[in-house]
């Protein structure tokens, strides 16, 4: 092994302690920034093979990651955690959700202008829905060279969230926006019959559009329709706690396994995470800036904080906007408003990604 060799070793291996100490110290999504930092120190080790061709690394990434089955799986837990009572009672809440999502396009044309190929863009832009097992999926369909940097900025990003909306809240929203209280009921109760068509009726309709992205959809439904359904509280509570868990931990060893020196260490990865920053940084931005125009438009009804909850950073986002607004007003109560939003953004960044992974190779099959 050459010095430069094991000097990414140690490099890699120390981003990899950075990442245990921010999920341990820093509370930065531990469930899995702690696994993909330790997968990182079990690629890293010199002469190690355990990312290397029969490695248990390796083995979950050929089984767990290119099969699809992790993340299809992942999608099970989120939906059997997901309540879409308050998005179902106000379904125009739904339109800034899938403004959360503009980010994607902005960091598109970034990537474009930065000389990757349209399917890389593709991938590397999907970071901006904050939507890790959908970042996973297209980049493996897309760019499969750009898993580990894509997982690992989408992840990595997701975590700190609170550090950009903040600041970026403040930033953008003047005081008295803040203080805007919300006028109509949050709390509506769906009835439960349309809780459970809820969810195959979302899965229909969005599988008809962009067939691509049935997978995506499909496994978040299922999850919500075992939830809902209430006939399979068993496998319900196992697919939202320990199903969810355990894939969990297999998928951020696979991330982190994917974090080798040899293949991580270079130009592309920075531009990667520098792309990832500002799809992150516009999503969020964008959608502060539809609340301010919903916030003039309602006469100032709305406030503008809860445009930053269309991410699917969940319940992060809609936490962060919560206590921004009750920082300015104890008793201003925003979190039913923002949880409904992002839980909206869950369902828009999935049919964004399956928008992608649809109509992408259409439009470039047929401008070539």
């Amino acid at each position: 092994m050459g010095l430069w060799q094991l000097a990414g070793n140690l490099l890699m291996m120390g981003v990899g302690l950075v990442l245990i100490y921010l999920a341990i110290s820093k509370g930065y999504e531990p469930l899995l920034l702690l696994p993909i930092g330790f997968g990182s120190l079990l690629a890293n080790i010199p002469q190690g093979g355990l990312a290397s061709s029969g490695g248990l690394l390796y083995l979950l990434r050929a089984y767990g990651i290119e099969t699809e089955i992790l993340p299809a799986l992942l999608f099970v837990g989120i939906g059997a955690m997901c309540d879409f009572s308050g998005l179902i009672a106000h379904p125009g809440l739904l339109a800034l959700a899938f403004a959360g999502q503009l980010g994607i396009f902005v960091t598109l044309n970034l990537a474009l202008l930065l000389g990757f190929s349209p399917l890389e863009a593709g991938s590397i832009s999907i970071i901006g829905a904050m939507d890790g097992p959908t970042a996973i999926i297209v980049a493996k369909r897309f760019a499969p060279h750009l898993l580990g940097p894509v997982a690992v900025s989408a992840y990595s990003y997701m975590s700190m969230v609170p550090l950009l909306q903040t600041p970026l809240s403040r930033l953008i929203t003047t005081r008295g926006e803040r203080l805007a209280r919300m006028e109509f009921p949050a709390e509506e109760e769906a009835p439960s019959r349309l809780r459970v068509v809820f969810p195959i009726a979302v899965f229909l309709a969005s599988s008809l559009i962009a067939p691509q992205g049935a997978l995506l959809m499909g496994c978040l439904m299922l999850g919500n329709l075992m939830k809902e359904s209430g006939v399979v509280k068993r496998l319900h509570e196992t697919a939202e706690r320990e199903l969810e868990d355990i894939v969990l931990l297999l998928l951020g060893l696979s991330i982190g396994g994917t974090m080798e020196a040899e293949a991580f260490l270079n130009p592309t990865t920075v531009m990667v995470f520098a792309l990832g920053l500002a799809a992150f940084t516009s999503s969020i931005v964008l959608g502060l800036l539809i609340g301010k125009i919903l916030y003039h438009l309602t006469g100032g009804r709305f406030n503008p904080l809860l445009g930053a909850c269309g991410i699917s950073a969940f319940p992060i986002a809609a936490r962060v906007a919560h206590l921004l607004g009750r920082k300015e007003d104890p008793d201003n109560w925003l979190l039913p408003y923002a949880l409904a939003i992002n839980m909206g953004g869950q369902i828009a960044s999935v049919a964004a990604g399956g928008a992608i992974l649809t109509y992408a190779p259409v439009i470039l099959s047929m401008l070539g």
